[in-house]
């Protein structure tokens, strides 16, 4: 089976860390935006972090190398691939208080096969100067009115962000009403599906669209970045659904491997992930919203305003991810 996990490994670690004492991580997440948060473990603890990067393909590779696999701790950006790692038997329970005390129940699995380490909203851009803010009655459904024929940028429709979103309203309003959603939104395009979230901020920024679909923690990566500050100021972010279901949330989240070769130093890792320092890292470097209660979000964050978000179980979005890639084939929405 071709090997899908891609880059190289990279070790993170300091001077005079015990030689054997070490933690495999494979991560969907790229290692420079979990980087502050493993080199503050290697720091702590003195265990080395071991990480292998991949775009596609974890649980393939996973379930490919079985017993002999070095997968310690497995990181996901989205609930539908943690529950692939899940219904796969790829993962194995962490009974651990630590744990259950750091994270809400909504935020695990109630048989402890997956955490969640952040929170992440789907939201709508919109340009500054031609559209202003939103009004707070505006839904995602409203994507679909012909009002924005023209006027709508979004990366794939079948990455992992955008399909959730599709669970949730395939969960919200139905199969039928969902697929006329998604014609609707197809004719509102104003170019074929393409690039990043960040790429549709660039978009509208350039005039080439109104309105895009982005993660809200983009709009702080932006922010601080000299080139794309530009990019983040010429958009309002907008918590949609605030006068319906509610703000789409999706997570990031981790898991032990099955056959973790390191499972105390695997547990710890996963402990501190959930920890005050951490969760404060991924608030303050990510611009991410902690898990855990009574971390603040980043001053950034919060100056974005509060919202209210859909409070579908993450195991319906899921559940729903199959008939969500369905009906994106069907609409052919990325041609």
């Amino acid at each position: 089976m071709k090997n899908l996990l891609v880059a190289s490994v990279m070790t993170l670690g300091i001077m005079g860390a015990n030689a054997g004492e070490e933690v495999n991580v494979y991560s969907y997440r790229q290692t420079f935006l979990i980087e502050p948060m493993l080199s503050e473990f290697t720091k702590e603890t003195g265990i080395k972090v071991n990480v292998k990067f991949a775009q596609k393909g974890m649980a393939e590779k996973v379930k490919q190398e079985g017993e002999y696999s070095p997968a310690d701790v497995l990181l996901t950006v989205d609930i539908s691939r943690l529950m692939e790692l899940v219904n796969k038997d790829l993962v194995q329970p962490v009974d651990s208080i630590t744990l259950k005390n750091n994270v809400p129940d909504q935020y695990r699995d109630s048989g402890d096969r997956w955490f969640a380490l952040t929170t992440r909203a789907r939201t709508v851009y919109s340009s500054r100067y031609r559209v202003g803010m939103l009004d707070e009655s505006f839904d995602y459904m409203d994507l679909a009115k012909p009002k924005w024929k023209g006027k709508l940028c979004t990366r794939s429709g079948k990455h992992a962000y955008n399909v959730s979103l599709v669970s949730a309203i395939i969960a919200n309003h139905g199969e039928v009403k969902a697929k006329t959603w998604l014609e609707g939104v197809k004719a509102n395009l104003a170019r074929k599906p393409q690039g990043n979230d960040r790429g549709q901020v660039k978009a509208i920024s350039e005039g080439l669209c109104d309105l895009s679909l982005g993660n809200s923690y983009y709009l702080g990566k932006m922010l601080v970045d000299d080139e794309q500050k530009p990019w983040a100021n010429s958009v309002y972010l907008n918590y949609i659904g605030q006068k319906s279901n509610g703000t789409h949330v999706n997570i990031s989240g981790m898991a032990m491997a099955k056959h973790a070769p390191n499972r105390d130093n695997a547990q710890k890792l996963m402990e501190f992930l959930t920890s005050d320092v951490a969760q404060r890292l991924y608030a303050d470097v990510n611009f991410e919203e902690p898990v855990k209660l009574g971390v603040k979000r980043s001053k950034l964050v919060a100056s974005w305003g509060e919202y209210t978000a859909d409070d579908l179980p993450l195991e319906t979005i899921a559940e729903n991810y199959t008939k969500a890639m369905k009906l994106l084939d069907e609409v052919k929405f990325d041609l």
